[in-house]
């Protein structure tokens, strides 16, 4: 069985699906179409500059095109639909996309709004997040549980676990973790998301999200929320906006992947981050990530 992986914020780089558009003919469809829907968004991607594409409300659409674009060069090359698809944060809606759920179009509109809601619902420098590493998540709650001001953001692996909420919880719960030999390293974002600092942007996306027609996916797709895969169009809606203010729960979409007897997690879009992190949490299964239309042939190769 196949699990369909792509990436959140991070994973953007200059040049990101630059190689799909000359190698691919679905992917440069894809991306043409993105780039009617954000005009000016494929001169951002391949020259930049960095800081510009850095930004929430860019990176977001980016990612989502790249994903999407990644996804739609694998079926052109032979490769099968996957049994399950998963997004991390932002990836969730690139899954939907892929899937069918949202159209690339709304995809990528929705997506630049919920970017810049989320910008504009903290001032900056209010918020904060950091990755924890060396302490299971289990142990960084009974340690920061009377720490005001601090969630937990992600679940990423076993060992790696990030806080988000204001700059002086985050804070406060940084020198608790160092005092039981955590490894916590702050991260250059803009926002603490998945908080409830980010109920404003949730609140603000309500009404932009429900006037979109949503469809049945194709195939299922996990809920960063839920940690379980979701079809119903109603309530993906709002799990795409509870997810906006709850922790992504990516450990244990992982294990539940693979208690449903997935063997393959292939990660189509920009980076290795999604790769990385199956590797540090599932033994003995197989992590590929697909950015190009040489991987993705090599990897069709490999599968026969």
């Amino acid at each position: 069985m196949i699990a369909a992986l792509f990436p959140g914020q991070g994973s953007q780089e200059i040049g990101m699906g630059k190689a799909l558009y000359e190698g691919s003919r679905a992917a440069r469809e894809a991306l043409d179409r993105a780039e009617t829907a954000l005009p000016g968004l494929l001169r951002l991607m391949w020259e930049g500059p960095e800081e510009e594409l850095k930004l929430t409300a860019n990176q977001q659409p980016a990612l989502l095109a790249v994903g999407y674009a990644a996804f739609q060069a694998y079926l052109e090359a032979g490769g099968t639909l996957p049994d399950f698809a998963a997004g991390h944060s932002l990836g969730e809606w690139t899954a939907h996309v892929a899937a069918g759920t949202l159209s690339l179009e709304d995809g990528l509109r929705l997506v630049r709004k919920r970017g810049e809601y989320m910008q504009e619902a903290v001032p900056v420098g209010v918020g904060a997040m950091a990755a924890v590493l060396k302490v299971p998540a289990q142990t960084l709650q009974e340690l920061t549980a009377d720490v005001a001001g601090v969630e937990v953001a992600n679940y990423n692996s076993p060992e790696q676990t990030v806080i988000s909420g204001t700059a002086e919880g985050v804070a406060r719960a940084a020198e608790v973790l160092k005092g039981h030999r955590a490894r916590v390293v702050a991260l250059p974002v803009s926002a603490p998301f998945h908080s409830s600092l980010m109920w404003p942007a949730r609140e603000r996306l309500h009404a932009d999200l429900f006037e979109v027609e949503l469809h049945p996916p194709r195939f299922p797709v996990y809920s960063n929320v839920l940690a379980q895969p979701e079809t119903r169009p109603a309530l993906i809606r709002e799990l795409l906006l509870e997810q906006i203010t709850h922790a992504v729960r990516w450990v244990e979409i992982l294990q539940h992947l693979k208690e449903r007897g997935v063997q393959t997690y292939l990660e189509f879009g920009s980076g290795k981050v999604l790769t990385g992190l199956v590797g540090r949490t599932l033994e003995g299964v197989e992590a590929r990530s697909l950015t190009n239309p040489s991987e993705i042939a090599e990897h069709l190769a490999v599968v026969g």
